[in-house]
């Protein structure tokens, strides 16, 4: 994630969290399933029990959820821009992790009209956002099951949350349709999710959309068809345009998006042919008429750069969507790094591309196994664009980290928490804090100059390659780091990521 200055214009929607809509208990006719007291409906599986409502997470206790592992979602959405309304039927597909009683997903207001657990109906309840689910009969470990949930409602714009930089975040309604970005918590604000980076899965999106409109997601484009289609508001069928992507890449809940309106869209591959669809909002041609290009090309450059640079592109595709992306009048002040295409909310710096295209590889392929990893995709993106610019003939990287250092004195002048916010442990509110992205990016640049390029890059790569679509912790890279180096790091490491202090620093 990157943050800009507030820079766009976009459509005024009430400035305060839309009230969630909690759906009726739902009560079926049917046996119950499985206690937590016994055997489950003579399956000589043994004890069932409740999954567990969050992953244990300290930032985010109640975010994920526990018993069972996603492999894909297959998300069936009809979006009506003239009403901020979305409906959904989600197709989960799991692996029961224990024997499973029931099993909660993560759902924050829309209204929930039935679940299905294997064509099953089951019953639901609703609580915060845990969406409560009892199946027939108990599920037991190992088994895999499919759980198909039918909602709608209009989904919530985060706001007034210190987490993202005070900025609103998650579905955003614009004008013509909808920007999202979810990080850390925003899925669940549209769809059923186990909403924790750990459990990542691929998915399928088949979204259907007015006339005139496009519909953007993660992964590739497989279909594009006109229909007649009848929106949850609207009486009668009209005309409507089916867009459907694939996303063959476990990817964590966070980095989901749909993106829908008008888009300005080019198609080709980058010079190492690397697919890449890049869709930019056509108001903002109006200030950057090359806007187009300019994230096509930039995009193509850099994800070949960065290929070479830390090994083969992660993703069947690369881009970007770049969106006129405003909340109550006033502009969003992110973009971020949603899988194989980061959305911005505005026209970009090159900077900014090359950061968000960075964490394709840190952050994307290999995700933080809690939220205070963070650092690990924050970091690298920043030191990466340090990197970019010493590469390109402008000012190095070692020049850059010191200019940070120098600029942020401890204790802070102007009483920002900077040195005193630990960058391998933020915490929860406190997690995109500055030191996370500048003062790991200069603890990366100084553990380059301790090990030298070659060792360095080859951390780099070995970190990407050993832990490529998979979840990974801070002592993960450290032990990576000094068994490369050859070299006692941990007084280094306590320093830069764990101490409320300002280091010192190696000398010139």
């Amino acid at each position: 994630m990157a943050r800009h200055p507030r820079s766009v214009r976009s459509r005024a929607i009430p400035g305060r969290m839309l009230p969630i809509a909690v759906a009726a208990v739902s009560v079926v006719a049917f046996a119950p399933a499985a206690s937590a007291d016994g055997p489950g409906h003579g399956h000589g599986h043994g004890r069932f029990t409740p999954g567990a409502q969050g992953v244990g997470d300290p930032y985010f206790p109640l975010e994920g959820n526990g018993g069972y592992d996603v492999r894909h979602y297959s998300l069936d959405l009809s979006y009506d821009p003239d009403h901020d309304q979305l409906d959904g039927t989600v197709t989960i597909t799991a692996r029961a992790t224990q024997n499973l009683s029931r099993f909660d997903l993560d759902l924050s207001g829309m209204d929930v009209e039935r679940v299905s657990v294997d064509r099953q109906s089951a019953r639901y309840t609703r609580s915060g956002q845990e969406l409560i689910i009892t199946p027939r009969h108990g599920l037991p470990e190992g088994r895999t099951f499919t759980t198909v949930v039918r909602y709608g409602g209009v989904p919530q714009t985060i706001v007034g949350s210190p987490i993202v930089f005070g900025s609103p975040y998650g579905f955003l309604h614009t004008p013509d349709g909808a920007f999202v970005g979810g990080e850390p918590n925003g899925a669940s604000t549209w769809f059923p999710v186990n909403d924790h980076p750990s459990d990542k899965a691929t998915y399928d999106y088949t979204i259907t959309v007015p006339e005139g409109l496009t519909a953007v997601a993660n992964g590739r484009l497989t279909n594009h068809r006109s229909a007649t289609a009848s929106f949850s508001r609207r009486d009668e069928k009209t005309r409507a345009e089916v867009f459907r992507w694939h996303e063959d890449s476990p990817m964590a809940s966070y980095l989901t998006t749909i993106d829908i309106g008008e888009w300005d869209v080019r198609q080709g591959r980058t010079p190492g042919g690397v697919p890449n669809y890049t869709a930019v909002d056509p108001v903002l041609l109006a200030n950057q008429p090359d806007a187009v290009d300019f994230f096509f090309g930039t995009t193509s450059e850099v994800t070949d750069l960065w290929s070479e640079t830390f090994g083969r592109y992660p993703f069947a595709s690369t881009g970007a969507i770049a969106d006129d992306a405003q909340f109550n009048g006033q502009p969003l002040g992110f973009s971020l790094e949603t899988q194989s295409k980061p959305v911005y909310s505005a026209v970009r710096s090159t900077g900014t591309i090359v950061h968000e295209l960075a964490h394709q590889w840190f952050g994307d392929a290999v995700s933080p196994a809690q939220w205070k990893d963070v650092w690990l995709n924050e970091s690298f993106a920043t030191w990466s664009a340090w990197y970019y610019t010493e590469l390109h003939g402008g000012r190095s990287a070692h020049d850059a980290a010191r200019a940070t250092y120098a600029a942020r004195p401890f204790p802070d002048r102007e009483g920002r928490p900077f040195w005193s916010v630990l960058t391998a442990d933020p915490q929860r509110d406190t997690m995109f804090n500055d030191r996370v992205y500048n003062g790991g990016g200069m603890m990366l640049q100084f553990l380059r100059e301790r090990m030298g390029d070659e060792a360095f890059l080859t951390l780099l790569r070995t970190w990407y390659a050993t832990h490529k679509y998979g979840n990974a912790r801070t002592g993960q890279f450290t032990s990576l780091a000094q068994r490369i180096a050859g070299q006692d790091l941990s007084a280094f490491f306590t320093d830069w990521l764990y101490s409320p202090i300002k280091p010192g620093i190696p000398q010139d």
